[in-house]
């Protein structure tokens, strides 16, 4: 039986973004919010291992109440519980903050062997907070996990180290931050979604919690990056114009020599 924590951020579709061409800033309007993708991996391996273990998986997330529809999301995957920290409008908190809500959220849904978060956020891709979560429960860390499997108190996991993959154990309790390699995440079933419409999620206040929310990292803008076109012409018969593009990227860099 494995006792197993999620934790979630709900971010904003990437696919349904616009830029304001006069200010470069991002329009937020209007877009609909979901699971962090690396996030929904981390629930889909939760419930996999929760499958072939037995125990409970547990799902914990940080924001406003529209949060709430992540948590749905989650409840309708499978998931036992599900927690909402209650971060009201106290706007973007940073990697630390939030890390610090979570660990303490963690502790107080009672026991756990394992916490799964996803390698990164895709908004902020920061990569911060599961290590963090990690660091304030005291327990040991395995990033970037692209296969997992547990045996008894031990995690098997493979790492993606970019350049080659490094197999590793390590006894529970454990965190890991999982790839979107790791799994392809289920789509609930009618009869599932039937089954978790009789769960609500528990809200945690911050207060309560015990945590300062006093970032020390405050985001100033975002905009979108300018591209500069050279808008260059290179004219000539077919063999000259091939030999003048290929000398061109090669003087750019953009192909080797």
């Amino acid at each position: 039986m494995v006792q197993i924590v999620v934790c979630i951020k709900q971010v904003y579709d990437i696919g349904g973004l616009k830029v304001d061409p006069k200010t470069r800033s991002l329009v937020t309007e209007r877009v609909e919010r979901k699971i962090s993708d690396f996030d929904k991996n981390a629930l889909e391996e939760a419930l996999r291992v929760r499958e072939k273990q037995g125990g409970s998986v547990i799902v914990i997330t940080l924001g406003s109440s529209t949060a709430n529809d992540a948590l749905r999301e989650a409840l309708n995957m499978g998931v036992d519980e599900a927690y909402l920290i209650d971060a009201g409008d106290m706007g973007e908190l940073d990697a630390r903050v939030t890390a610090n809500l979570l660990a303490a959220a963690v502790k107080r849904t009672g026991g756990f062997d394992l916490v799964i978060c996803g390698e990164a956020s895709v908004d902020m891709y920061a990569a911060q907070v599961g290590p963090r979560v990690a660091e304030r429960l005291g327990i040991p860390l395995v990033s970037h996990a692209r296969s997992v499997s547990v045996n008894g108190s031990i995690v098997t996991a493979e790492r993606d180290l970019e350049d080659a993959y490094e197999t590793i154990e390590a006894p529970m309790p454990l965190l890991l931050t999982v790839t979107k390699e790791i799994n392809e995440p289920r789509i609930p079933k009618i009869t599932m979604v039937i089954k978790a419409s009789r769960k609500t999620a528990k809200v945690l206040n911050t207060r309560e919690l015990g945590i300062p929310l006093s970032p020390s990292v405050k985001v100033l803008k975002a905009l979108a990056p300018v591209t500069e076109r050279k808008r260059e012409i290179i004219g000539g018969k077919t063999e000259e114009v091939t030999e003048n593009l290929v000398r061109q990227l090669i003087k750019d860099g953009v192909v080797g020599g």
